[in-house]
């Protein structure tokens, strides 16, 4: 696979891979980033994202090594775009694919793996990586069970890195004549950012990498403090960035700072990108020029600035650019109260949880000492679950021992979490008899509150 340019005629379609665009944004930046910021469209790839780059390295890395033989199967535990660079690679070279992702991704991407012939089994997505039903665990335990099976495991694959550091970095040089200052670019499994940041120091040690994180993933904090803060770790909407764990391909090294961007700026960017520029980008895309703008004093009118788009806007038809659901998700701008006008009230409370591994006695007493209806349970300081009053009666009822059993014996799923702009008439729609409450995160505080339905209909009665 050629690096830049490529062949007037391509053998297969994995020579299509690489040599895409700068294109110079100017609408979003004007009159408010003086530097020259440049977008490097990875949505020109074959797969429509930077993920092609990789997979197709990291295949031929394990036919080298003797890990990937003829008539193989692929396994991975993909968000989609790394799954469709496999799939690609898998039909030319002949190779099947099982992919495993996690109920959060839209629908186009899991419909767009299946339509290269792979097998895409979906996994809950708030549970501990270690969790059997974890999309990593069972891709791990697939790769065992399936004969001549090989994981391509993108985040601990260091062949990830390898690519970005032998590809992407070196167009981006060759692209801006050297003159590139700083990289933004969404962090996930960590390959793209590592690689780009590593050669592009080689060349300049004065360039600044940027990672764009999100609120609920680990990165930010690890990068300033060392410490790896389960706290930190919560359901997040933001596709393609962020992790609760720390990928191999990460290199902290090689990246200067992090920048956190909420779901809701980084869905509204998603839309303004296509809207203002005419580019069709994904959910990370808009996270990193949201991000971009958060660091806007930052900049001199002598910078270069690459923003890294890293996928295709048609991924995200179902999402970010669809009114019904942005609306929903509380991201489009709705007249009347909100969650946040709840808690400045004070009609809302913040979150008080159990840990999970405490008996169900001690749950009760807090509801009757508080007067609680509901209660969250954690693990390790992360919302695993919830408890209400309906269920933890009936469970008491049919077995009066359950009081000396830990909490996560008998605890329901989580309370469903929202921002805290959303409004209340669509949190009204988010309390159902299953889902009594909801977590409502206050990004800029790094506050977490409940509204209940009692809440709800105090304020509407």
């Amino acid at each position: 696979m050629p690096t830049s340019p490529r062949p007037a005629i391509c053998d297969t379609i994995l020579d299509a891979i690489g040599d895409t665009p700068l294109v110079r944004i100017r609408s979003i930046t004007r009159g408010v980033i003086d530097a020259t910021v440049l977008a490097k469209l990875e949505t020109f790839n074959p797969g429509n994202s930077i993920k092609d780059r990789m997979a197709v390295t990291m295949i031929e890395d394990a036919e080298r090594a003797g890990l990937l033989k003829p008539g193989g199967t692929i396994i991975e535990g993909t968000s989609g775009n790394t799954g469709m660079g496999l799939a690609i690679a898998a039909v030319v070279k002949g190779y099947k694919c099982v992919f495993t992702t996690t109920d959060k991704q839209s629908k186009e991407k899991i419909d767009a793996l299946k339509a290269f012939g792979a097998d895409v089994i979906v996994c809950p997505t708030n549970v501990d990586p270690e969790d059997p039903r974890s999309y990593y665990s069972v891709s791990s335990r697939l790769a065992r069970e399936i004969p001549n099976a090989w994981k391509a495991d993108q985040y601990d694959n260091l062949s990830n890195t390898r690519a970005h550091y032998e590809q992407t970095g070196p167009e981006i040089w060759a692209q801006t004549a050297g003159r590139v200052t700083h990289v933004v670019c969404g962090v996930g499994t960590g390959g793209t950012i590592s690689g780009v940041g590593r050669f592009l120091k080689e060349r300049n040690p004065a360039i600044r990498v940027w990672g764009i994180d999100t609120y609920g993933s680990v990165f930010k904090k690890y990068k300033e403090t060392g410490i790896f803060d389960k706290n930190e770790i919560y359901p997040y909407i933001t596709e393609g960035i962020g992790e609760d764990f720390l990928p191999a391909n990460v290199d902290f090294e090689a990246i200067d700072h992090f920048e956190k961007v909420t779901d809701k700026d980084a869905a509204l960017m998603t839309r303004r990108i296509a809207r203002e520029e005419g580019i069709f980008a994904g959910n990370s895309a808009g996270a990193a020029m949201a991000g971009l703008l958060q660091l806007r004093e930052r900049f001199t009118p002598d910078d270069v600035v690459v923003v890294i788009v890293h996928d295709h806007g048609s991924r995200y038809l179902g999402k970010m650019f669809n009114d019904e659901w942005m609306r929903a998700k509380g991201f489009l701008e709705v007249t009347g109260m909100t969650a946040r006008d709840l808690v400045a009230l004070g009609v809302s409370g913040e979150l008080y949880a159990v840990e999970a591994s405490r008996p169900v006695e001690e749950a009760i007493r807090i509801m009757s000492d508080r007067d609680y209806s509901q209660l969250s349970v954690t693990r390790d300081g992360r919302v695993v679950g919830s408890l209400n009053e309906t269920h933890l009666y009936n469970e008491f009822i049919r077995d009066p021992e359950i009081k000396r059993k830990p909490i996560e014996a008998i605890m329901q799923p989580a309370f469903p979490f929202a921002d805290i702009s959303t409004p209340v008439a669509l949190l009204s729609k988010m309390i159902t008899p299953e889902n009594p409450a909801v977590l409502v995160r206050d990004f800029k505080t790094d506050k977490t509150f409940i509204i209940t339905r009692s809440d709800i209909i105090r304020m509407l009665a």
